[in-house]
């Protein structure tokens, strides 16, 4: 009797705390943060000072854009991977979600490596609150493949409920479609069908922005890998990372450049950038 009171005491107890657990209707703003390249001829101290920063705004996560090791070496490799968990051992405390980058991912042994760091595969999905995020995999080649753009209607639909929805991936596969204002390409087609808001990538090291029927294309600033072309900031050039809140539908973002020494810690928001630098001077 003692016993079957007890499991009953339990199953009440464990009823009345899922009766009370967030849902993505009520589970209230959170903030995370978008993290761009790494890596690309990385910058000494660079992403390290982008950790620094983006920790003390305390986010729910983390979300990368990929090309967190530099790569290109099979013998290398492990070691590398073992090197970046040393050096966000201080930052456990935060999930970490990572796309494939080209600088990651460049042969099956390579392949294999990912899974095994990040603790994610190639591509997948996940849930945030009132937001859905689909990270696909475009490591090793400049265009989506059809199986991916068949996981990523599949993932969609399979999170119709969700607000707000984000794709990611490392390459802007949709730049040119997205720069000639394209409306007819498959990735634009899916978003617009199911509700995608903004569309995210890293791979240049410049941020890019284009908004087309209601869907924000952002290519991330580096978080460390090299500057090139002018490396000037009104051109896009310079070293960042991005907080994003979301209140319910609502979202925001500010994009936080470094402070001194490796930027002046200046802040803007999406619109104020385009596909050819700062639209406001």
């Amino acid at each position: 009797m003692r016993r079957l009171c007890l499991c009953l005491v339990f199953a009440a107890v464990v009823l009345a705390t899922l009766a009370h657990a967030p849902t993505p209707a009520d589970s209230g703003p959170f903030r995370f943060v978008l993290l761009g390249d790494r890596t690309g001829e990385a910058q000494p101290g660079v992403w390290e000072h982008v950790w620094q920063e983006a920790a003390a705004a305390n986010p729910a996560f983390l979300l990368g854009v990929g090309d967190t090791i530099e790569g290109g070496n099979d013998a290398t490799a492990e070691s590398e991977w073992q090197q970046v968990g040393r050096m966000l051992a201080p930052y456990r405390r935060f999930p970490l979600y990572l796309a494939p980058g080209n600088h990651d991912v460049w042969s099956p042994a390579s392949e294999k490596l990912f899974p095994q760091h990040t603790r994610h595969p190639l591509h997948y999905g996940f849930d945030y609150g009132t937001a859905h995020f689909t990270i696909l995999d475009n490591s090793r080649a400049d265009q989506f493949s059809a199986a991916e753009l068949a996981f990523l209607e599949s993932d969609l639909e399979q999170h119709q409920g969700q607000a707000v929805k984000f794709v990611v991936s490392h390459r802007p596969s949709w730049i040119v479609d997205a720069g000639l204002r394209n409306t007819q390409f498959p990735l634009h087609q899916l978003a617009r069908k199911y509700g995608v808001k903004y569309v995210v990538a890293g791979h240049v090291h410049q941020i890019l922005h284009v908004d087309l029927e209601g869907v924000s294309y952002l290519s991330l600033p580096s978080s460390g890998g090299h500057l090139r072309m002018s490396a000037q900031y009104q051109d896009g050039w310079f070293f960042a990372y991005t907080v994003v809140t979301v209140r319910g539908a609502d979202v925001g973002l500010r994009i936080r450049e470094l402070a001194a020494p490796y930027g002046k810690g200046r802040v803007t928001s999406l619109g104020d950038w385009g596909l050819t630098g700062l639209t406001v001077h």
